[in-house]
């Protein structure tokens, strides 16, 4: 018997040179910023605030609030209310409230249907009623995946780590050392664990699965998708989702320009002789260190995978045409196991029978 924890500690492609960003335009929906350097005023004003607000009012007692704030490009923004927290750290999982605004100089304003927020440079916000009277103010917070830079255990091969792209198919490493997208690993996994970080461009003027779009092929069946969904609501198309089958339990994006963790268990379907499907797949998916599939049996291929079958395809990590990249990935080949299962009550906890 073996176990694996994974816990809070630890469609078609494209094809489009990165020409396409270096000469797009202010206003283009391709145009994509890699480095922070040379991001515009609307970024840093982009990202997520924490902080309890109504300690000194009766307007409904103190609380706390998260609050994810979205650049549309040219000042134009949207976001996102949570009470309790962020998302993964405290949200109570009530309704998400949505604001709009635009900035003006160093002040941006967010309109909802309660609240009015005036976010300053420099990570403070007034939160008001719409009557205008102060609430508190909340505070800029940066968070990291617990999971991000996790070292590969002794049994574990390393796919990739800078130096090298021998472990992929048209494998290419950019300027920085980071692997780009439209590859695959060479070598094929029936079961395994896997570990990958990424970094999503910054594309303000990008909607939908226009907007930082890739995502993590399964045995070339079963997309975990990647995409700028931050901010958003976090539905089967968007970051973390099992693509058009299952929505992430959470949306965990962070903002473009973050380096965020996948960390996945994948159990492989199972096929009698004659090819039919006698199990489904299962999977646990953990973003940014945190569950976000527990334990779930995938009922299909997604989107444009290839049909389920007995014989393994590779892992891919998808051109959708925007310059998503990836470092640090490793993997546990889990092939050899007897058939291991998903143990319950265990909380992602992989075994054998």
């Amino acid at each position: 018997m073996f176990r694996l924890a994974l816990v809070g500690l630890f469609c078609v492609s494209s094809i489009f040179s990165s020409e396409v960003f270096a000469q797009a335009k202010k206003g283009d929906k391709n145009f994509a910023i890699l480095d922070i350097k040379q991001v515009d005023e609307d970024f840093h004003f982009q990202g997520e605030y924490y902080g309890l607000i109504g300690t000194d009012c009766s307007w409904c007692g103190s609380c706390t609030i998260g609050l994810q704030v979205v650049a549309r490009g040219d000042g134009n923004f949207v976001a996102s209310l949570y009470y309790g927290g962020l998302p993964g750290n405290g949200w109570d999982r009530s309704e998400r409230r949505e604001l709009t605004g635009m900035r003006k100089g160093d002040v941006l304003t967010l309109k909802g249907e309660e609240l009015l927020l005036q976010v300053k440079k420099g990570g403070r916000v007034d939160v008001r009623d719409l009557a205008g009277h102060l609430l508190g103010q909340i505070s800029k917070y940066q968070r990291t995946s617990v999971t991000l830079g996790a070292k590969p255990p002794v049994d574990a091969t390393v796919l990739f780590d800078g130096s090298s792209v021998d472990q992929f198919k048209d494998g290419k490493i950019t300027d920085e050392g980071l692997l780009n997208v439209g590859t695959e690993f060479k070598k094929t996994y029936h079961s395994f664990r896997l570990h990958l970080e990424f970094r999503l461009p910054y594309m303000p003027y990008a909607t939908g699965q226009a907007r930082s779009n890739s995502g993590v092929y399964l045995q070339s069946r079963y997309e975990v998708q990647v995409l700028d969904s931050f901010g958003l609501e976090g539905v089967e198309n968007e970051c973390g989702g099992l693509y058009k089958q299952k929505r992430a339990d959470v949306n965990m994006c962070f903002p473009p320009l973050s380096w965020q963790t996948y960390d996945i268990a994948f159990v492989a379907p199972r096929f009698d002789s004659a090819g039919k499907k006698t199990k489904n797949a299962f999977i646990t998916v953990l973003q940014n260190g945190i569950p976000i599939h527990q334990d779930y049996s995938i009922i299909a291929k997604t989107g444009g995978g290839k049909q389920e079958g007995a014989e393994l395809f590779p892992i891919k990590l998808q051109n959708h045409s925007n310059p998503v990249r990836f470092r640090n990935i490793w993997i546990v080949d889990l092939s050899d196991q007897p058939d291991p299962v998903y143990c319950h009550p265990c909380q992602s906890l992989l075994c054998d029978r």
